[in-house]
């Protein structure tokens, strides 16, 4: 619907990232700037601050501090894991979403999330259509997973890669400095996509990487695994860095964390709860070599670097917060932002809208074609993929030393 006029709310969703809150400065600064929106809100912790009525009032806060999120990792107004069930069995949170949005006049509302957020979004923006309520509603993605389909990558994936290649060049040159034995397993997140252990191979492009790469889409075998490395350590005089994804699992489909560990919990969307596999499988090597070993988790480091993040992923990330805004003003609704990447060999990409339904739980994943080496490599077509996504320093303001983050007041609106 073009020409609404209202408040504006954007809310951030599951886990963060380096450059999460570019896109939040980039929604908040173009908002602020628009003549269709009266009113710019963010609401604590996700859809529960709709549900809670519990905004803050962007206007109240420095222009300094909004520009100082483009460089501050996190969700600077909380995150949440928070599952609609769909209106045909329970509409009594969609019926509070729109009691509030009518309260308040909001017209924009923009959820910042990966696969579960964009469902989320588009639940929301479907009912409101059924439901009659003008607003314009836009999904920006987030995910360091890099699996959101119809988008060339996601936003803060390029950040995460770019730390995870650097601290594998960092542990090579350290796990090899003596003339003993050693084993090192890594671990990065992706629980059935394997983009971010993928990065482990730019620092091979730099002669600094792993010997042994394994990604979710291709089945795990731990007695495979075990030949791998022996074989490695064979060749290399008993050293050896492994980097695995969280969510590798066997033929079956069991994850690998929980085959050799035990059942972990599980989050609100039905997810497993991840971790633990570097440590199970560092172990597994020492029992079966007698070598020293290392289980290294990157855990949440990877994806709150900012300290090394790309700049290229934080100015794109802050131009889809501002494009999410221009696009929900100029009428389009039920969309997500996404990136195009332009044909050519420089590098360039242009910002898309794709219908939420189909970024809504639909996973992208790394192409078969570029596993290689049995399983336990990543081929050159990934290293031309992702080399010019990590480009760029961060230009991170630092106060005595350390970074200078954003400090927002965050002015609670008064609730109605």
């Amino acid at each position: 619907m073009k020409g609404l006029k209202g408040a504006l709310v954007f809310a951030q969703s599951g886990g963060p990232t380096s450059v999460i809150n570019a896109s939040a400065a980039g929604v908040f600064i173009e908002g602020l700037n628009s003549e269709n929106v009266t009113a710019v809100y963010g609401a604590a912790h996700g859809i529960r601050g709709i549900l809670n009525e519990e905004f803050y009032d962007m206007s109240k806060e420095d222009m300094k501090e909004l520009e100082l999120l483009k460089n501050t990792p996190s969700s600077a107004l909380g995150s949440v894991r928070y599952k609609l069930k769909d209106a045909s069995v329970d509409d009594t949170d969609y019926k509070r979403i729109l009691e509030v949005f009518k309260k308040y006049n909001v017209r924009y509302f923009f959820y910042n999330g990966g696969n579960d957020s964009m469902d989320t979004c588009n639940k929301i923006s479907k009912y409101m259509a059924k439901s009659g309520y003008e607003i314009n509603v836009i999904g920006v993605p987030k995910t360091i997973d890099n699996d959101l389909y119809g988008t060339d990558h996601c936003p803060g994936y390029a950040s995460a890669a770019k730390y995870i290649a650097t601290t594998v060049m960092e542990i090579n040159l350290d796990a090899k400095v003596y003339d003993t034995p050693m084993v090192c397993v890594i671990e990065a997140m992706g629980r059935n996509a394997g983009w971010l252990t993928a990065a482990a191979a730019l620092a091979n492009y730099k002669g600094l990487g792993a010997d042994l790469i394994y990604l979710p889409e291709v089945d795990f075998d731990v007695d495979k695994f075990v030949k791998d490395v022996e074989e490695v350590c064979k060749k290399n005089n008993n050293k050896c860095i492994a980097v695995v994804s969280e969510g590798i699992h066997d033929k079956d489909g069991t994850l690998i964390c929980e085959a050799l560990g035990k059942a972990g919990a599980r989050d609100s969307f039905g997810h497993a709860q991840l971790g633990g596999v570097a440590a199970t499988l560092a172990n597994l090597i020492k029992e079966k070599t007698g070598f020293k070993t290392r289980g290294i988790e990157l855990s949440l480091m990877q994806r709150c670097g900012a300290h090394c993040a790309s700049g290229t992923d934080i100015e794109e990330t802050f131009e889809a917060g501002r494009e999410a805004v221009r696009a929900a003003v100029n009428g389009e609704t039920d969309k997500m932002v996404c990136y195009e990447r332009k044909a050519g060999d420089k590098y360039e990409i242009e910002y898309k809208l794709l219908p939420l339904e189909l970024a809504a739980n639909t996973e992208k994943t790394v192409p078969l074609e570029w596993i290689t080496d049995n399983g336990t490599g990543v081929s050159e077509e990934y290293v031309k993929y992702a080399l010019p996504l990590i480009q760029g320093e961060c230009n991170m303001v630092k106060e005595d030393g350390l970074p200078r983050f954003a400090r927002l007041k965050k002015v609670m609106v008064e609730k109605r």
